[in-house]
């Protein structure tokens, strides 16, 4: 895990080192272990390392295979580099180092562009042919690792995150008024290629790039899933097949994710996705785990914390637990670095949450395994039973995700910031009238599983861990999991109020008590229901002079937002205000005029 950056020219000027390395120290956090930087004529390059895989210099990057003409940097892990390497040895290359990154290099070399559909990971990366100046870009499947890319001044310019591209300078940092319409309705998702910001976009999940003689091509798609069944022997498998089948890809998939030279733990948050992988690697002959678990102070009768759930899972397989419990004065004084570390303002309660709770792991390890992307996999949200019978799937999936309607949005925006049309829903339209599946459940369960999962809990967990350099995997994210979970009958996932046929595999691991509680989240009720100096820290920075120069709001909306915050809240559990409150401290953390 790493930060990756780069500047292609498109002109006959040579590439700006000083940018390049601007952005590379923006990156530091990300890679601790080490840092690289590589320039000819109109390409440079920049790498920050964090050591996971051959933690020698043979495998430091920007790493160039003179006899190849080859250069790359590469972010994430590729789980079957062995394999591979294996099979290139068989065609006669000749390795210097351990690791996985000069297995791409190879891989490249010898199948083309087409080399990406053999890995299975999480990666970005750009690779660079000498001798003709091509330049690829390419990203994993669902977008598990960041790629963000800017056109400044006759170049091309790319990073792991968006601030890095901030920092080198040049970039169009004004509002785009379509990312702020999804911002504020789609759960603060603004999908790719888009960003906040109008000079920066990023490559969408399961796309490749090629920068080359000058021009920048079209992103092609080079991944695609299907979900619903798609074969008649899955519509006629039993429940108890299918459970087979899930319980057999999450083995696979929690030990493939231990590909590393260093130790790996777990974010143990009690529930039953992050319990489960515990219970995986353990029976896999894991010993002494190191599994971690962090809580807040109650606000009201909303409980802070889910340490009765994860001490269950940590006794029943003898981990060794560590449970942080933060104050609400702790979580008041990290928020302005949990705000600098985001890519993108992220709303989500529990980014302060994970900021913490990897502070605290990174002093213990290096690799952790976490539970994200269940929900979405398997239909474990409220929203999704509505939509099995649905005459109107649209309408009834903007009810229950969306933040605001388009009368609010009217409200809430002043008129010089509103974008035309109403983009969220027709996002979620095209979304449901365009790709193989034909029910909306499954329409729905894929937009949330390529889209929303993301540019949310996704993203949260890249950012928040990479801020102490700390890599985050997330075994329900492998690729065949989410292809084979997609074929499943979307009323065994649905069933018994979400994830059904994944807490009945289950059950031959964890106990039943982690899989039948109450549902839960990641919760900071501090954040949910803004008070004192949570409220103020929001009022002060919506009153900022930025924020005024700014005018992204009508000071009628916000007005009303401050002065009864707990009554705005959204569908989906989240304080408006908050919302506005982050977009601001946001921009100003990132400098944005």
């Amino acid at each position: 895990m790493c930060g990756i950056c780069g500047e292609i020219r498109l002109d006959s000027e040579e590439a700006d080192v000083s940018a390049v390395a601007a952005m590379a120290r923006c990156m530091s956090p990300r890679g601790p272990d080490g840092r690289g930087l590589r320039a000819q004529g109109a390409a440079a390059f920049g790498h920050r390392r964090l050591k996971i895989i051959d933690l020698s210099e043979k495998a430091a990057q920007p790493m160039v295979d003179p006899e190849l003409g080859l250069s790359i940097v590469f972010n994430g892990c590729i789980y079957n580099y062995k394999e591979l390497r294996e099979e290139l040895q068989g065609k006669g290359y000749r390795f210097f180092s351990s690791g996985d990154t000069e297995v791409l290099i190879k891989a490249y070399h010898a199948w083309g562009d087409g080399f990406v559909e053999r890995l299975q990971g999480m990666f970005a990366l750009a690779v660079w042919e000498r001798d003709s100046g091509r330049v690829l870009l390419a990203r994993d499947r669902l977008g598990i690792k960041p790629l963000y890319f800017s056109r400044v001044d006759g170049a091309f310019r790319f990073a792991s995150t968006l601030p890095a591209l901030l920092a080198s300078g040049g970039v169009d940092d004004s509002i785009d008024p379509e990312a702020l319409h999804h911002y504020l309705t789609f759960h603060a998702v603004v999908p790719a290629p888009l960003t906040i910001l109008r000079g920066v976009r990023k490559l969408e999940p399961g796309h490749t790039m090629v920068v080359e003689e000058g021009r920048v091509g079209e992103p092609k798609r080079w991944w695609d899933a299907d979900f619903g069944p798609t074969k008649q022997e899955d519509q006629q498998r039993s429940e108890e097949e299918w459970q087979e089948l899930v319980l057999e890809a999450m083995r696979l998939s929690v030990e493939r994710r231990l590909t590393a030279d260093v130790p790996v733990g777990v974010l143990l948050s009690g529930g039953l996705d992050s319990s489960l992988v515990v219970g995986l690697l353990a029976k896999a002959g894991q010993r002494g785990l190191e599994t971690f678990s962090i809580g807040f102070e109650t606000v009201g009768d909303e409980e802070g914390d889910e340490f009765k759930y994860s001490d269950v899972v940590a006794r029943e397989f003898g981990t060794r637990h560590h449970k942080l419990r933060i104050s609400p004065e702790e979580t008041l004084k990290a928020l302005p670095g949990c705000v600098a570390a985001m890519s993108e303002p992220m709303v989500s309660h529990d980014n302060v949450g994970f900021y913490l709770l990897s502070r605290e792991v990174s002093r213990h390890v290096k690799v952790v395994q976490s539970g994200q992307g269940a929900d979405e996999v398997f239909g474990g949200y409220h929203w999704y039973p509505p939509l099995l019978d649905s005459a109107d799937p649209v309408a009834d999936y903007s009810k229950v995700f969306f933040d605001r309607d388009r009368e609010e949005y009217l409200r809430a925006v002043r008129p010089e910031h509103l974008s035309p049309g109403d983009a969220p829903t027709e996002f979620v339209r095209r979304a449901f009238e365009t790709g193989g599946s034909q029910r909306a459940i499954d329409k729905a369960l894929k937009l949330d599983t390529t889209v929303m999962l993301t540019d949310d809990p996704v993203k949260r967990v890249d950012n928040m861990t990479m801020a102490w350099g700390l890599e985050a995997r997330v075994p329900f994210l492998d690729h065949e999991l989410v292809e084979m979970a997609g074929r499943i009958p979307a009323e065994l996932k649905v069933k018994s109020g979400g994830k059904h046929v994944l807490k009945e595999a289950a059950r031959r691991v964890i106990p039943a008590e982690v899989i039948d509680r109450p549902k839960g989240y990641f919760p900071v009720p501090a954040l949910k229901y803004l008070r004192g100096p949570f409220l103020e820290s929001v009022r002060d920075v919506l009153h900022a002079p930025e924020a005024k120069r700014r005018g992204l709001f009508h000071d009628d909306y916000v007005r009303e937002l401050l002065d009864a915050p707990e009554e705005h809240i959204t569908p989906l559990r989240g304080s408006k205000l908050w919302q506005l409150g982050l977009l601001e401290m946001w921009l100003q953390a990132q400098g944005v005029k």
